[in-house]
């Protein structure tokens, strides 16, 4: 493959990569759901799960991908779905509370990629698991 070749592929692939930018909160040292992934096709059929890669670890707590389950009603044009899917979770350390963040790297079989930069707000003081009754 020539030179011009391959910058032509590395071009295409970096066009493909789409960036997103999360927020979720929840409790100190408790699973927290980051993300859910699925591949839905046009008949409402399942497709091949995207593979998911942890590209930039938390700081101050884990990531893990467990596989599971969605249920839907009205999820593009289909009325009932029930689907398998991969599940993201972080889990903080035992007394941090604070900002941390990680990227997921999400790859499609179609051939799309997303980069997930996600920023976790932890037991965040509005909210009842931050209180102090």
């Amino acid at each position: 493959m020539g030179l011009v070749a391959l910058l032509v592929s590395a071009t295409l692939a970096a066009a493909q990569t789409k960036t997103v930018e999360r927020t979720v909160r929840g409790p100190t040292a408790k699973d927290i759901r980051v993300g859910v992934y699925l591949n839905v096709q046009a008949d409402c059929t399942t497709g091949v799960l995207p593979s998911i890669r942890l590209v930039a670890s938390p700081a101050n707590g884990t990531v893990n991908v467990k596989r599971g389950k969605v249920t839907a009603t009205h999820y593009k044009q289909c009325m009932a779905l029930e689907v398998p899917s991969f599940i993201a979770f972080y889990r903080s350390k035992a007394n941090f509370v604070g900002t941390d963040t990680l990227t997921l790297e999400v790859k499609y079989p179609q051939g799309r990629t997303e980069l997930q930069r996600i920023t976790v707000k932890v037991g965040d003081a509005s909210a009842p698991w931050g209180r102090n009754i």
